[in-house]
């Protein structure tokens, strides 16, 4: 490990953003980039900058993964890394935990939640005021993508808790990182 950590001051901290649209991820992400002089990876600015109002899924995943691997080289070099993805599954979380564990680097998780009012308001208030930075959300996705997240545990959360064994059928996380953020498109 080269940087801060080869130095022997402080290992290299990644912080990864947990939680569903609209709750205040990118916010709370923004205040540890300044706070910690971290480098801010956020999936939504590079696929509005790259696709405008598209979405692709598949060019999601190959961002979310090309930021990964950006992440994962700013930590061997001893500089504090954001993830602020949503990183709404437990495998998700647990390969870039590994990850992290594998470089010395520490791992925060942030789970940001909110009512589904306050959401909601906050969805409506951000395509008002800023359309440029968001797509359009209605309520039934939101219903469906809270039905989906894998909230992570309190040892999760307070790091406790082991990384669990890579799924079946991969024989580390580090492959199943790379099934799960393609290198390319198709």
């Amino acid at each position: 490990m080269t940087g801060r950590a080869r130095a022997g001051t402080t290992r290299p901290t990644l912080f990864l953003m947990v939680g569903l649209p609209c709750t205040g991820k990118t916010t709370t992400a923004r205040r540890l980039e300044t706070e910690r002089r971290a480098l801010r990876l956020t999936k939504d600015e590079w696929m509005k900058a790259l696709y405008g109002q598209d979405n692709p899924s598949s060019a999601s995943d190959v961002i979310e993964g090309r930021l990964i691997e950006i992440g994962l080289r700013a930590l061997e070099l001893g500089t504090d890394v954001v993830i602020d993805f949503g990183l709404w599954g437990r495998d998700e979380r647990s390969a870039l935990r590994q990850a992290a564990a594998d470089l010395g680097a520490r791992v925060e998780l942030h789970y940001v939640e909110l009512t589904t009012a306050e959401q909601r308001r906050r969805r409506d208030r951000r395509q008002a005021d800023a359309p440029h930075t968001t797509w359009p959300m209605s309520d039934e996705q939101l219903a469906q993508w809270a039905a989906h997240i894998e909230v992570p545990t309190p040892g999760e959360l307070d790091g406790s808790e082991p990384v669990d064994d890579p799924p079946t059928g991969h024989a580390t996380w580090e492959d199943w990182r790379r099934r799960r953020w393609p290198p390319s498109v198709g």
